[in-house]
C-alpha cells in the first residue's frame, strides 16, 4: 500500500497564522506602556455659593488629588503665593487641577511679577520603584508638564530650566512616603 502525500488544507494553518499574528502584535508593542490617557472632564452643579470653577484647556491633561508641585519657599514669599506641597499620582505625569491655579499665580509672578527676568528651576523627582533610567524619564516629564504649561502662560521659554533628579532624592519606604517623593519642585536658578 503507498500513500499519496495529502495536502495542507487552510485548517491546518489556521493555528499558525493566528500564532504568528499574536507574536508580531507582542513585538510591536515592545515592554513600554502607552502614555496616559488625558481622564476626562466633568461638570457638577456648583451651589449658589461657590466660586465658579475653572474650565482648563483640553491640552492640559490633569488628574484628581492633592497638588503635584512644591514651590520654595523664596518664590511664595516673593509672589505672595499660599501654596501647599504637591505629589503626582504614581506613573504620571499629569498635572493636578489645583495646580492650575498656583502655576498661573507663579508665571505671572515670572512673566511681569516682581520676579520678573529671573529663571525659574522646574525640577522632577519620583519615587524609588522601578529602574533607574525610566524614573530619570518619568521625572524629565512631570518637569517639562510644568515647565511647558508656565510657558503657555507667557514666561519665556529661555527663563525656565528643566531637569529631572529622578527618585535621586526619595526618601519614601511605603505608599505615604512615595507619594511625597513623586513631585516637581519650583526654585529661582542662581
Amino acid at each position: 500500500m503507498t500513500f499519496a502525500p495529502r495536502r495542507a488544507s487552510a485548517k491546518t494553518f489556521a493555528p499558525f497564522v493566528v500564532l504568528l499574528g499574536f507574536t508580531s502584535a507582542q513585538v510591536g508593542c515592545g515592554d513600554k506602556p502607552p502614555p496616559p490617557k488625558a481622564p476626562t472632564q466633568t461638570t457638577t452643579e456648583a451651589p449658589a455659593t461657590a466660586a465658579p470653577k475653572r474650565e482648563l484647556p483640553p491640552e492640559v491633561p490633569t488628574a484628581e488629588g492633592p497638588s503635584s508641585v512644591r514651590i520654595s519657599d523664596e518664590i511664595v514669599r516673593l509672589c505672595g503665593i499660599k501654596a501647599n506641597d504637591a505629589y503626582f499620582a504614581f506613573d504620571s505625569a499629569a498635572l493636578r487641577k489645583d495646580d492650575i491655579h498656583v502655576l498661573d499665580q507663579v508665571a505671572t509672578c515670572f512673566a511681569t511679577g516682581p520676579l520678573k527676568g529671573r529663571t525659574l528651576r522646574v525640577v522632577g523627582h519620583t519615587d524609588p520603584r522601578g529602574p533607574a533610567e525610566y524614573n530619570i524619564t518619568l521625572g524629565q516629564s512631570r518637569a517639562d508638564a510644568v515647565a511647558g504649561y508656565v510657558s503657555g502662560k507667557g514666561l519665556d521659554k529661555a527663563k525656565v530650566q528643566s531637569s529631572s533628579r529622578g527618585a535621586m532624592d526619595a526618601e519614601g519606604t511605603n505608599e505615604a512616603g512615595w507619594a511625597k517623593d513623586r513631585r516637581v519642585d519650583l526654585m529661582l536658578a542662581p
